[in-house]
C-alpha cells in the first residue's frame, strides 16, 4: 500500500496517526476544490449553473457506495447540523436510549431537549447492555455512535440487525463519522433507520460536508419543521414526506459537497476490498502490540469487535515525546488516541511502537 502515500503529501514528512481527528486531504480532492473555486472566481453564476447536477451526482454516488436509496440521502454541512434537525422531528417526552460518554454531538443534542432519556454503559458487554435497556426501559429511539471516539470500541453490526428484527418499532439512529470509510457497509441491510456522518474523517473529503441516509420507516416517523427554498428544489424532492427536503432547506456548497464524490471515487479506484483488508491487518497487529505493552483498557482487550482507533495509556510527557518524533496523534480522555487508515503502513506502526517501548 506504499504507493497510496503519493496521494497524501503530508505523510511524506510525518507519521500521521490522527484520522480519528481529521482525515488527510488527497491531492485529487484538493485539485477538484481548487478547480471549482477558480471556475467560480472567473465565471460567477455561469460556473455555478454548469454544476447544477453535482448534488444529484453526489447523492447517487453515496447511495451506490453504501447501498442506500438516492431519494433518501440528504447532504448536510456536518453530522451535528443534520442530527439536530432530525431531533426537531420528535415530540417532547420521546424516550431515547443513549450510551454513557458517547460523542457529545449525540448526547448533548438529545440532553438539551425535552426528551425522556436512559443510558447504557460502554464496556466489553456493550451489546448486552443495550439489549437489557431496550427490554426493560422500552425506548422509542436508540441513538449511538457505531465507533466510540474515545477508545475505538465498535458496535457489533450483526447485533444491530438482530435488535431491529426483535424490536421493529425501535428507531435506530447512528453516527457513522468514525466508521464509514473503514470497511464496506450496506445501509439497506444494516437495520439502522437513520445513519449520518461528517465526511472529513475516514472518508477524506475535507471539511464542510456530510450526509444522512434514512429508511422509509424513519421518513414516516420523523417530521422536522425546517423548510426553505432548497427543500423543494432538485431531483428526488417530489415526495410528500420529504425528510430529504427538511434536511436541505437552503443552498449547499457545490464544491465541498462534490468533494465527497471525488473522495469516494479514489477509494473505489484503489479497491474497497483491498483497503478494508489492509486496515484490518493494521489494527489487528496494532492491538496485539499495544496489548503486549499493557497500554489498552480491559474493555478493549476483552472484545472481538474493534476499530482502527485506540486510546493508549499515556500522559502529557509521552504525548510530547511522540510529537517530537513527528508522530501526529491526539490526547483524548485519560490517554493518547492513535488511529490507522488505509494510507498508513506497518512502518508507521513500527515507528510508534519504537517510541512507546522506550
Amino acid at each position: 500500500m506504499n504507493n497510496l502515500r503519493k496521494h497524501f503529501p503530508l505523510i511524506e514528512q510525518y507519521t500521521y496517526l490522527n484520522t480519528a481527528a481529521a482525515g488527510l486531504l488527497s491531492e485529487a480532492v484538493f485539485d477538484y476544490q481548487q478547480d471549482k473555486n477558480i471556475d467560480f472566481l472567473l465565471q460567477g453564476s455561469l460556473g455555478r449553473d454548469k454544476e447544477a447536477n453535482i448534488l444529484t451526482e453526489v447523492r447517487e454516488k453515496i447511495a451506490y457506495f453504501f447501498s442506500a436509496e438516492a431519494s433518501r440521502v440528504a447532504l448536510v454541512p456536518n453530522f451535528s447540523f443534520g442530527f439536530n434537525t432530525i431531533l426537531e422531528g420528535f415530540s417532547a417526552g420521546t424516550k431515547f436510549l443513549l450510551l454513557e460518554n458517547d460523542y457529545p454531538s449525540i448526547n448533548l443534542a438529545v440532553e438539551t431537549r425535552d426528551f425522556n432519556i436512559t443510558y447504557a454503559q460502554i464496556d466489553e458487554n456493550l451489546e448486552q447492555n443495550i439489549l437489557q435497556k431496550v427490554e426493560t426501559e422500552k425506548p422509542e429511539v436508540l441513538a449511538l455512535s457505531l465507533v466510540q471516539y474515545l477508545n475505538g470500541i465498535k458496535i457489533d453490526l450483526h447485533f444491530i440487525q438482530e435488535l431491529k428484527k426483535k424490536f421493529p418499532e425501535l428507531l435506530i439512529i447512528a453516527d457513522g463519522t468514525q466508521y464509514l470509510g473503514t470497511e464496506a457497509f450496506n445501509f439497506a441491510a444494516s437495520g439502522i433507520d437513520v445513519l449520518g456522518a461528517s465526511a472529513y474523517k475516514w472518508l477524506n473529503a475535507g471539511f464542510g460536508n456530510g450526509f444522512f441516509m434514512f429508511t422509509q420507516q424513519a421518513e414516516h416517523k420523523i417530521s422536522p419543521k425546517t423548510e426553505g427554498s432548497g427543500s423543494h428544489m432538485g431531483k428526488y424532492k417530489e415526495n410528500e414526506l420529504h425528510l430529504l427536503g427538511n434536511l436541505e432547506p437552503g443552498h449547499l456548497n457545490f464544491t465541498t459537497m462534490g468533494s465527497i464524490k471525488i473522495a469516494l471515487e479514489l477509494q473505489e479506484n484503489i479497491g474497497l476490498q483491498k483497503l478494508e483488508q489492509h486496515i484490518q491487518m493494521l489494527y489487528a497487529e496494532a492491538k496485539k502490540e499495544f496489548a503486549n505493552l499493557g497500554l489498552l483498557e480491559e474493555s478493549v482487550l476483552n472484545r472481538k469487535q474493534h476499530s482502527p482507533i485506540f486510546n493508549l495509556k499515556g500522559d502529557k510527557k509521552l504525548f510530547q515525546q511522540l510529537t517530537q518524533k513527528d508522530i501526529i496523534c491526539s490526547q483524548r480522555g485519560d490517554g493518547i488516541r492513535v488511529s490507522f487508515h488505509y494510507y498508513n503502513t506497518f512502518k508507521d506502526l513500527e515507528m510508534l511502537v519504537g517510541v512507546l517501548r522506550k
